[in-house]
C-alpha cells in the first residue's frame, strides 16, 4: 500500500475530491497548513501598510491506496489540482507497512 499526500492550492480541493472518488478512491483526510516553496510567499497592502506573507494557505490531502491504484490516483490529483501557475503544490508518495481499522480490527488493504 502507498500513502500519498498533496499539497495543493485550496480551491482545488473539491475537484481533487471529486477526481479521487471517480477512480474509487474512498477516504481521505485534509488539512489546512501554510508553507512556501520556490514562491517564497508574496507582499500584500493593508491600510496603506505593505507586508510580507512568508506563509501561503494550501491544503494536505492525505490517500492510502493499493498499488494497483498508485498511478490512476497520482493521474487524478495532477490533472484537478495543476493551474499551470506556480504554487500549485507538490505529491509525496511513501510505503505504508500495515493499516489496522480501529473499530472492527481489519487490517491491510481490508482496513483502507
Amino acid at each position: 500500500m502507498k500513502k500519498i499526500e498533496a499539497i495543493i492550492k485550496p480551491f482545488k480541493l473539491d475537484e481533487v475530491r471529486e477526481a479521487l472518488a471517480e477512480i474509487g478512491v474512498n477516504g481521505m483526510t485534509v488539512t489546512d497548513v501554510k508553507g512556501f516553496g520556490r514562491q517564497k510567499g508574496h507582499t500584500e497592502l493593508y491600510r496603506g501598510a505593505e507586508y510580507v506573507v512568508d506563509f501561503l494557505p494550501k491544503v494536505k490531502v492525505e490517500v492510502v491506496v493499493p498499488e494497483s491504484l498508485l498511478d490512476q490516483t497520482l493521474e487524478a490529483i495532477l490533472k484537478s489540482a495543476k493551474t499551470g501557475k506556480i504554487g500549485d503544490g507538490k505529491i509525496f508518495v511513501s510505503n505504508i507497512e500495515q493499516v489496522i481499522r480501529i473499530r472492527t480490527g481489519e487490517s491491510g488493504e481490508a482496513a483502507v
